[in-house]
């Protein structure tokens, strides 16, 4: 390639500027800027910034926040996962004060996350799943989350939602408040710009090479920046590195093995794939439909659907996750191009119709398909250093829920970064160590 070299001191090299990536920016950023402690720039000599985010797609196109439906709750079964939607939740309701600068008196100002808080709804149609749901229920109390009731009956959830077919459900849990669905783009956009008002550079590139130390730590990774007119490589420069952040979502198994090395592989690698999940978006006709107030309600099957419009568009999202046979592996994003219908017109809409007598009105209007990063053994969150590459931390593997956990996530990376343990939160079940001999997966 004809183009420049250079080398470039940084603290901290967060590849991936997604939503996970940028909100460890945003965390580390503001850590360092309350203790205004010199240390955190102990490997700078010149006037580079401490933290640097590399982001091969900076219109977030292909990003799987932005094509994501955008949901969080606390409806989990482990600790961990519901004191991260905790401070998510939290987060989110306070961005109009941290993240932006808005001004009273719109309705987009006052919230401009766009937060619904319009309930997660789980339904069961067994015994079983009635026992773990009031199971669940007690952790998540246990974790601090007393906004979720038990529907027990066929007679208590149709009082309340009287426009769902009933007839085989056993009981649902009901997140009140504190869950629904908000602006994923909204949310990096604050993220990313309050970043860069603490003095975080996002450069517009992808890293094609590492050197290690002795130790197996990344002493350095090779990135090559794209010209800001065409996209076409403009540069490479070799950043030398305290910390490296493996943010980059789907293809994080890709960023791990070239931060090994071309002459070496790790024994024990991350274990994340990316697949591909498909979201309908449609219309429904029925003058008796589902309230525009509606939550975001799982079926027994699987399939999910969500209000998605104004308050007089009778529209809707809906999907689910393809069956284990057909949840093949995507080869990139041109993967992305196509959306399997026959998912929609085979599985989702005979469920919906059967759930939600109305919607057998409906006309799919558009569609649309998004990376997920699928954790392949137990579909939890890795966060933690790799044990043989000792400076880079692992922020992985989040299995539709990084969107969400995101906030939690860049606090806690930021801690580890600085402090090597956990202080709010200790997340440390999601160590990289779960994976190796003697290790345990999660399986709750």
């Amino acid at each position: 390639h004809s183009y420049s070299t250079d080398v470039k001191n940084v603290d901290t090299l967060i590849i991936g500027g997604g939503v996970v990536g940028c909100s460890t920016a945003y965390h580390l950023s503001l850590a360092r800027r309350k203790s205004s402690a010199e240390r955190y720039q102990r490997n700078n000599n010149d006037d580079s910034p401490s933290i640097v985010v590399i982001e091969k797609d900076p219109t977030y196109a292909n990003a799987s926040s932005t094509l994501s439906a955008g949901g969080i709750r606390q409806q989990f079964s482990l600790k961990e996962n519901v004191q991260m939607s905790i401070y998510g939740r939290e987060f989110i309701r306070k961005a109009k004060d941290t993240l932006f600068d808005c001004e009273e008196g719109t309705i987009e100002n006052d919230n401009p996350i766009q937060f619904h808080e319009q309930g997660y709804l789980f339904l069961t149609s067994t015994e079983e799943g009635k026992l773990k749901m009031l199971k669940n229920n007690k952790t998540q109390r246990d974790a601090g989350c007393d906004s979720i009731t038990i529907l027990n009956g066929q007679n208590a959830i149709k009082e309340k939602f009287p426009w769902m077919n009933c007839d085989d459900l056993v009981a649902a849990s009901y997140g009140e408040s504190g869950e629904g669905w908000f602006d994923p783009w909204a949310l990096i956009r604050g993220l990313k710009n309050s970043g860069e008002r603490m003095g975080v550079n996002f450069l517009h590139g992808m890293p094609v090479g590492a050197k290690r130390g002795p130790s197996g730590e990344v002493i350095s990774v090779d990135v090559e920046l794209y010209s800001t007119k065409d996209s076409t490589p403009a540069s490479l420069v070799t950043f030398n590195v305290n910390t490296v952040v493996n943010a980059a979502g789907a293809f994080a198994s890709n960023v791990l093995d070239l931060l090994a090395g071309p002459s070496s592989s790790c024994q024990y690698p991350l274990p994340v794939r990316p697949r591909k999940r498909c979201i309908f978006f449609f219309h429904c006709a029925a003058p008796y439909g589902v309230p525009v107030l509606a939550p975001l309600t799982i079926d027994p099957s699987g399939v999910y659907f969500r209000p998605e419009g104004g308050v007089d568009s009778s529209t809707f999202i809906c999907g689910v996750s393809p069956l284990p046979d057909k949840d093949f592996d995507c080869m990139g994003v041109k993967d992305l191009s196509y959306v399997d219908h026959s998912l929609f017109d085979e599985i989702i809409w005979p469920i919906l119709f059967n759930r939600v007598p109305a919607f057998g009105e409906i006309k799919v209007k558009s569609s649309w398909a998004g990376l997920y990063e699928y954790n392949t053994v137990d579909q939890n969150a890795i966060i933690g250093f790799h044990p043989e590459i000792t400076n880079c931390l692992l922020l992985n593997g989040f299995s539709g829920h990084g969107l969400q956990q995101s906030p939690a996530t860049g606090l806690a990376a930021s801690e580890l970064i600085d402090y090597g343990k956990f202080l709010t939160l200790d997340l440390s079940a999601f160590s990289f160590e779960r994976f190796m001999e003697g290790g345990c997966p999660i399986y709750v």
